[in-house]
């Protein structure tokens, strides 16, 4: 016998039933998208590891520990499975010119990989949603993306969430910044622990973002970036506030919220909640305006945001808003195989009209019993059951029996009873059926 297989660690199936819970979640992304007049754009899961190294920086966490990097035997490149797509968009845009006539809004969906250690909602092949708006300077559009993300969690009905905001300013204001939050440290470096000491004078801004809970005090009294930002920058951060105030969206000023990417400037956004446990980001983003100059492209400005599909999902199942398990509208009882021949089309037509129709399945001893093909429809969960028993063909109709009552928000009216249709007016009985389909 062959040995048996399993999946890579961290990289892993989705199935039935839970499949259908990231269905709807797409869905709902894709609608909230077209909605604020994003397009999608699918770039490849591979790509020359020098973006990344270029894009992100060779001192991240990402570029140095978590890629997956190798060569391609075939002609000698360097690749990488993408492990964050920001850098992927700008290259596409650059390189198929797609701002040509002015900015896009894009969004994209899909599977991303890092190699670190798997933990709840976090895996070595995740999958992320993120929304990227090219070539728009103002923060107008950075207040847009942090509402279309707020409208998200009202449609999905999550509670909880929080936004921290935060402004990196521009490279000069960072490099100031970073001499004397270097020079702070070096002052205080018997408090520093492995990873502060190795990140000290490569990328120290990711000290500050640190969970070591014996360095708090001391970053909590590092200087801050917003005492080294310029009118300019300081302009841009309180039109962002300014914006989301007039929405109404609550955020509070993280001093301490930084990127781990190089390609980071002006407004920094995350939004967090409390009942993940560590993995507490589910939504981050924020401007990236000089991403597509690091890449090879002219200078243009950029902003967005990504979540975390697998936490969204964790998170909706904390709060018990994950949807019901889909079911078909109807299920065909077919007593007789015989009768498959003459069944099968009129189930076709019916799906033409809209219908969902699950159709039993027989084995080698025949199609069952009518008790044991009850037992199955009522399993499936279907509103309705369509018997095509011998009377019923004989007549040419089908007797349709309700198997549950209305569903939650239909009038309830009189109790439903089984009746016969005649097979050669689908369309018409159809019509009774449809008002089931969800939206």
């Amino acid at each position: 016998m062959a040995e048996k297989l399993s999946a890579v660690k961290g990289m892993n199936d989705i199935a039935p039933p839970v499949s259908a819970h990231w269905e709807w979640l797409e869905d709902k992304l894709r609608s909230l998208m077209l909605r604020y007049g994003y397009r999608n754009l699918r770039t490849p899961i591979v790509e020359p590891t020098a973006l990344f190294v270029r894009g992100l920086g060779e001192v991240t966490d990402i570029v140095e520990k978590e890629m997956y990097s190798f060569e391609d035997r075939l002609n000698g490149e360097q690749l990488t499975l993408r492990p964050e797509n920001t850098a992927g968009v700008v290259r596409a845009a650059v390189e198929h010119s797609l701002l040509y006539d002015g900015g896009k809004r894009l969004y994209y969906m899909g599977p991303m990989f890092r190699h670190e250690r798997p933990q709840r909602g976090r895996y070595r092949q995740f999958h992320q949603f993120g929304a990227e708006a090219l070539g728009f300077v103002g923060p107008d559009v950075d207040a847009e993306l942090i509402v279309l993300a707020c409208d998200l969690w009202a449609e999905l009905g999550l509670e909880g969430i929080e936004l921290e905001i935060n402004s990196l300013g521009q490279p000069a204001e960072r490099q100031a910044h970073r001499q004397a939050l270097i020079t702070y440290l070096e002052g205080h470096a018997d408090q520093l622990d492995e990873d502060a000491r190795r990140r000290l004078h490569s990328n120290p801004l990711r000290i500050l973002d640190t969970k070591n809970p014996a360095m708090q005090a001391l970053v909590n009294a590092a200087p801050r970036l917003m005492d080294h930002l310029g009118a300019e920058s300081l302009d841009h951060f309180n039109r962002l506030r300014g914006l989301l105030d007039a929405h109404g969206i609550g955020y509070r000023i993280n001093p301490r919220l930084v990127r781990g990417m190089d390609y980071y400037n002006l407004s920094v956004f995350e939004f967090v909640t409390t009942q993940l446990g560590s993995q507490g980001t589910v939504c981050a983003g924020g401007r990236y305006d000089g991403l597509f100059e690091q890449i090879g492209g002219k200078a243009a400005p950029a902003v967005g945001w990504a979540l975390g599909m697998e936490r969204i999902l964790e998170l909706l199942k904390e709060q018990g808003k994950l949807p019901g398990q889909p079911a078909p509208d109807a299920y065909a009882v077919v007593p007789d195989a015989g009768s498959v021949p003459r069944v099968m089309p009129v189930l076709r037509a019916l799906r033409q009209q809209g219908v969902q129709v699950q159709m039993h399945a027989g084995g080698a001893e025949g199609m069952g019993s009518m008790k044991s093909q009850f037992k199955k429809a009522d399993v499936s969960g279907a509103r309705f059951a369509l018997i095509f028993g011998p009377d019923e063909l004989a007549q040419g109709r089908v007797s349709v029996k309700p198997l549950r009552g209305p569903r939650p928000g239909e009038d309830a009216g009189e109790a439903p009873t089984q009746v016969s249709q005649p097979l050669a007016d689908v369309a018409a009985w159809a019509q009774s059926l449809r008002p089931t389909i969800p939206c």
